[in-house]
């Protein structure tokens, strides 16, 4: 099963730059919560927890796109070496705003700057992955599930360590081992310089106007906030579930399992070849997912809550991958980083709704309201998904699939639009969070 993964990781500065881009990522899973074990603990609320998260992830959200057309036009290192500094700054000024008690409005500033230069390096390394195996869809299939298997093994790892730290250690050390994740993973990555891929040409006219204009991504973006609501309002619904249980350090173990069974899949999806449609797998991810979560309402337990999650999680990752692959079918091919990116971005938009949506109904009726949010957003996500299936498809649907399959592409970012269309054909990358690669 694991051949193929060996395929595309022996290829050179594959490894080094996946490697890297794990730990890169590894504050998306662990920011969002720590941002919450501190805040509801020093403060004593778990409103005021979701709403600091909640700006944190739209900061995000907003400034990565725009560091995304930057990288597609100065190269990745230019524009993400400053910006990580930047993250760095504002996480150890949230840190020592929080463990000051100061008014609350400082949490929000530092939140911003931390959002704002953070990035998201999942989609720096999907494109690294399109200039080393763009002339080879089958690869890039695996590679990208790869990557999203990655993206859920961050989070198998992350919310374990960040709660443990936080309810362990102290309240703010949960969010010390990102900082430093942060740094050393994202500039280890940004210093292989061999597969970055190269900023557009001098001379080259800038792209007008936001991707979200192509047809089916503003679709895709909606369907993407909410089902990153669906995780933001988990994360805070589960951590409160623990604590009225008596045992809040269980938290990360429980969000852990829930990301153990993406994991399983979607290494599980790379390694074969699919012929049903791409938009209709994306839509019986998503149907499936939703109809795991609502299973949470009903748990009494926390071995039951984490047996439902790992069920429910295997829906997580092929969706993901599916969603990233449309993406690719949808946007043009010098746009990809920002077509990506954006995906992320409405993720994360999810994220910040979510968890500020449960964290507010948790303090007023406990833990239950939360997965009531969880429902609700599931609801949401397979209403938009299902009411627009015509447009996912896109013009044409597959019909061209296979002649662009068959000339394959000279170039690293065409081949990448020739894997998504070997995808979408099925013929054999985002959680999140994530991811939030976002």
């Amino acid at each position: 099963m694991l051949q193929p993964y060996r395929d595309v990781l022996s290829r050179p500065g594959a490894l080094a730059f996946s490697s890297a881009g794990v730990l890169a990522r590894l504050p998306m899973s662990m920011v969002g919560i720590g941002i919450v074990l501190m805040i509801s603990t020093l403060y004593g609320s778990y409103g005021l927890a979701g709403r600091v998260s909640a700006v944190y992830v739209v900061a995000q959200a907003v400034c990565s796109p725009q560091l995304a057309r930057l990288v597609d036009r100065h190269g990745q290192a230019r524009v993400m070496r400053p910006a990580v500094a930047i993250a760095a700054v504002g996480l150890v000024g949230l840190v020592v705003a929080a463990t000051s008690e100061t008014h609350e409005a400082w949490l929000y500033v530092t939140a911003v700057v931390t959002g704002a230069g953070i990035g998201s390096f999942g989609s720096l390394v999907r494109a690294r992955w399109s200039r080393v195996l763009g002339a080879e869809p089958h690869r890039m299939h695996t590679a990208y599930s790869l990557e999203s298997a990655l993206d859920e093994l961050v989070f198998i790892i992350g919310p374990v360590l960040a709660t443990l730290l936080a309810t362990s250690v102290a309240p703010t050390a949960g969010l010390i081992v990102p900082l430093v994740a942060m740094l050393v993973g994202g500039y280890w990555f940004l210093t292989l310089r061999q597969t970055e891929p190269p900023p557009a040409a001098v001379g080259t006219p800038r792209p007008k106007g936001s991707v979200l204009r192509r047809p089916g991504m503003i679709v895709l973006a909606i369907v993407f906030v909410a089902m990153g609501s669906i995780f933001g309002a988990t994360d805070v619904a589960t951590v409160a579930f623990a604590e009225e249980s008596g045992a809040k350090g269980m938290a990360g173990v429980i969000l852990a399992v829930f990301a153990l069974g993406s994991l399983i899949s979607g290494l599980l999806y790379g390694t074969r070849q699919w012929r049903r449609p791409l938009y209709l797998r994306f839509a019986t991810g998503m149907v499936a997912l939703a109809v795991g979560v609502c299973f949470f309402f009903l748990v009494n337990s926390l071995a039951a809550l984490a047996a439902v999650m790992f069920v429910a999680g295997f829906a997580i990752a092929p969706t993901l991958i599916n969603g990233n692959a449309l993406v690719q079918d949808l946007v043009p091919r010098e746009r990809l980083t920002e077509g990506l990116t954006w995906v992320g971005t409405a993720l994360g938009v999810g994220v910040s709704v979510g968890s500020s949506v449960a964290g507010a109904q948790i303090d007023v009726h406990g833990s239950s309201a939360g997965f009531v949010v969880v429902i609700v957003s599931a609801g949401g996500a397979v209403v938009a998904t299902l009411g627009a299936l015509r447009t996912l498809r896109g013009d044409g649907g597959d019909q061209h699939v296979p002649d662009a399959v068959e000339a394959g592409s000279p170039s690293a970012t065409g081949g990448a639009a020739v894997a998504a269309c070997e995808v979408a054909d099925s013929v054999d990358p985002v959680r999140p969070v994530g991811t939030l690669d976002a």
